[in-house]
Order: C-alpha cells, then structure tokens, then sequence
C-alpha cells in the first residue's frame, strides 16, 4: 500500500516547490512596529494596512468558487532516496462534500481508490486487497498537516490555504506582491502577480520552529475554462525529516458537471 499511499498523501498537500520564487526586492513595510509613531507614520501604518486589506479582499474574491469538480492529473512523485513513481490520478469533487479519487499506474491499472468525506477517510488498496476506514483525522497522519475536507479541496481546486489575516509585512516589485501571515500552524509567503493578482506560490513554514517544516508551492499555467482561471500545472517540495517532491499536471478537467462517486468495497478484500 505504501507505494500509492505516499503519492496520495502528496497528491492532497498540493503543496507545491517554487524555484524561481523571486527574492523580495523592496523594502519590507513592517505593519506591527511598537515606535510611538509621529504623524507621518501613522499614515504610513494606515496606508500599509489598507492595502493588505485590499489585497487580502481581493484575494478571497478570487478563490475559485464550484459545485463539482473532475479532473485527470499526470502525478509525477520523487523521494528524497531517488525513488520516483509516474503515475495518473482522477479526481472528483463535490463541494462541502466528498473527494473522490482513483490512482492508476503501470498499463492503466488501478492501484488505489480514495473517497474522503467530512468525517471519514476510506481507501481501497486493490494491489494488496485491503480497505481502510477512518476518521478524518488519518488525513493528519498521512501528511502531517491540519486537514480537512474544505482544505483539501481548496488545495485541490487551486486556491490558498492557511492565510491568516494577521499579514505582517508585504512587499512589492515590479512584477509581484508578497505577503507574509502568521497563522496558528504556519508562517505563509505568498505571491501574486501584481496587476492580475493571480496566485503564483505560497512559501508555508511551520511556527513550531523546532519541526524545521517547509512546504513550497507554486500555480503556474493558467488556463481559462467556463469562466474560471485554473492553474493546470503545479509542483510540490515538502521537507522536514525527509523530502519530496510532486509535479502535478491536469491534463482534462471540467466544472459542475453531473458526477458519480463510485466506492463499491469487495467481499474479499480484507480490512484494515
């Protein structure tokens, strides 16, 4: 089960590397400074805050919003002992609801099936015929992050996680804007393109400094499909005790359309 279960488990942080994440090249304008501030200043402070407001507005106003969504994903997954596996992926969405998803490798085989609800996580390990129930706190275990299902899909679909309004400084440049929040769990660099404010990466590390926890992620190829921007290609680097590393490609995907869920669990499969 191992050898689908890891690319599954990276297939839900959709936490992706951003190589050419682009230094900071301004100044940080520091919003929290504890100076008795002069006028000046406190226009400053008044003007910086406005603007994160705007940004940050802007960037829930930009969250793609579905009923369903489906799509077929090229999962390519590489560990830090050289191990790599290629892989394709199927996923189905409700929103609020249900995840659904099937992995195949070699000649089209499915290997595993995946259905993630509210309250439960359940997968089926067709290579070793055993099916595993459990709460949805096994997403916890399995990636090591504070999942649910709202956050799975929005990793999923392309949208942000783990912003916190608590946005401590920003930057800008010609090309990008940069935000940083501290969160409950993370510490987020994330980045838009100024202009547009697409997403184009968000730089998660863990406020707990002694778990030395790094997730990169980057949007990239953005496509326009039924209204909706959708960022098609993405690639994932998460460190701790150890590393990988995901590259994610949706090659057919398709929204609100009517979907099924299938999840039949065979009598002889042995349970977990």
């Amino acid at each position: 089960m191992r050898t689908l279960l890891l690319p599954f488990a990276g297939l839900l942080l959709l936490l992706a590397s951003c190589c050419s994440t682009r230094k900071i090249q301004t100044a940080v304008t520091r919003i929290d400074s504890v100076a008795a501030p002069d006028k000046t200043s406190e226009r400053s402070r008044a003007d910086s805050m406005a603007f994160i407001a705007t940004q940050l507005s802007a960037l829930r106003a930009g969250k793609i919003k579905f009923n369903t969504f489906s799509a077929r994903v090229d999962l390519d997954y590489r560990e830090s002992d050289g191990r790599k596996y290629d892989l394709n992926a199927h996923i189905r969405m409700q929103r609020d609801s249900v995840i659904w998803v099937s992995i195949t490798a070699v000649l089209g085989i499915e290997g595993l099936r995946a259905l993630i609800t509210r309250d439960s996580v359940k997968i089926l390990d067709k290579q070793n015929k055993t099916y595993t129930a459990r709460s949805v706190a096994y997403l916890q275990e399995i990636t090591a992050l504070p999942l649910d299902l709202s956050t799975l899909q929005d990793l999923l679909i392309g949208n942000p996680v783990f912003v916190d309004s608590n946005v401590v400084s920003y930057s800008i440049s010609d090309e990008t804007i940069s935000l940083v929040s501290i969160g409950q769990f993370f510490k987020n660099l994330i980045t838009l393109q100024r202009g547009s404010g697409l997403l184009l990466s968000s730089k998660l590390d863990d406020v707990q400094e002694e778990r030395n926890r790094t997730c990169h992620l980057t949007y990239d190829r953005y496509e326009e499909k039924e209204g909706v921007l959708f960022p098609s290609l993405r690639t994932i680097s998460v460190s701790e005790s150890r590393k990988l590393d995901i590259r994610l490609n949706f090659k057919q995907y398709g929204f609100n359309e009517k979907l099924s869920f299938p999840f039949p669990v065979p009598k002889n499969y042995e349970w977990n």
